[in-house]
């Protein structure tokens, strides 16, 4: 484990060990929020999943309360998903705690040291982006 990729490698893999059994809740209900609302086809392109592992996750946040599904406002046969009350309440909620737990991480830290981090991953985040030409919208 020599390389910087093969530690890159590996510290992802361990950061993916501290992530919330239902990731794919907040996730998805972040694309959507950023989208307003979204049909199975557009959620389909921006993450790069096929439709039946998309109606698996999207029934989930459904049954839940999380997400709504309506006619295409614009009169298109698709219908979409958009985020209910429940579902912002539920993304703030993680939002805050996902944020609560980086600044405990992070606060021995330097304000520089964090800058550069937030920075780094931004940039590696778009790299990976921009390969698998799927962009993630920022806010």
């Amino acid at each position: 484990m020599d390389k910087p990729t093969h530690m890159i490698e590996y510290e992802t893999m361990l950061l993916s060990r501290h992530r919330h059994v239902d990731r794919s809740a907040y996730i998805l209900l972040s694309r959507i929020r950023l989208a307003g609302m979204m049909s199975i086809g557009q959620l389909s392109e921006a993450f790069g999943l096929d439709a039946s592992t998309l109606n698996r996750h999207t029934s989930a946040l459904l049954r839940e309360g999380l997400a709504e599904r309506i006619p295409d406002p614009e009169g298109g046969i698709a219908r979409k998903f958009r985020i209910t009350e429940a579902g912002e309440r539920y993304l703030d909620d993680e939002r805050a705690r996902n944020i609560g737990g980086l600044e405990k991480v992070l606060a021995d830290w330097t304000a520089e040291d964090v800058t550069a981090f937030a920075a780094f991953l931004k940039r590696f985040n778009t790299d990976i982006e921009r390969l698998a030409g799927r962009p993630w919208p920022r806010p």
